[in-house]
């Protein structure tokens, strides 16, 4: 015990360390695993209403106006976007009114400036519009048009509410 004390000793006065004696380590091992997260597809819509200006009860030119739905889809996500023919009685997609009481104003949609290309559901030669999100608001132009053909329109405030859908 006393020469273990005595080495001790010296070990110290000389700066140096004893170190206890232990396995080696030397091997390794290793594994994998795998980190993901999904994330959904999704879309949503917004949009402003279409006001056309005042007209005269026999319009002799086309009266135009346009507003933008704002579609928001997750980046890559494919969209289309479909309007309705609208809550007025007898109104088709092909063939929209805004009604006044009893009274209405034959009006359509479209999906070109040209107003060549009616806004639909994709049914009777009408469009739904297409597009693949950017993860930002894409806004989509609607054209709207009273036709000049109309005659004898009732005074007073004539409107619709059509609803647009996003399938995604």
């Amino acid at each position: 015990m006393t020469r273990f004390r005595i080495l001790l000793f010296a070990a110290a006065l000389s700066g140096s360390t004893l170190v206890a004696a232990g396995p080696v380590l030397g091997a390794t091992a290793n594994t994998t695993f795998h980190v993901g997260v999904t994330v959904p597809s999704s879309c949503s819509l917004t949009a402003s209403d279409l006001s056309f200006p005042d007209t005269t009860a026999n319009p002799s030119a086309a009266v135009d106006a346009s507003s933008t739905i704002n579609v928001t889809c997750t980046l890559t996500t494919a969209y289309a976007v479909s309007l309705d023919a609208g809550t007025a009685t007898g109104a088709t997609i092909t063939g929209r009114k805004m009604s006044n009481g009893a009274n209405t104003v034959s009006y359509a949609l479209y999906s070109t400036a040209a107003r060549t290309t009616i806004w639909g559901d994709g049914t009777l030669s009408t469009v739904t519009v297409s597009g693949t999100g950017n993860g930002a608001a894409q806004p989509l132009t609607v054209y709207g048009r009273i036709p000049s053909a109309q005659t004898n329109l009732a005074a007073g405030h004539a409107q619709d509410t059509i609803t647009a859908t996003v399938t995604y």
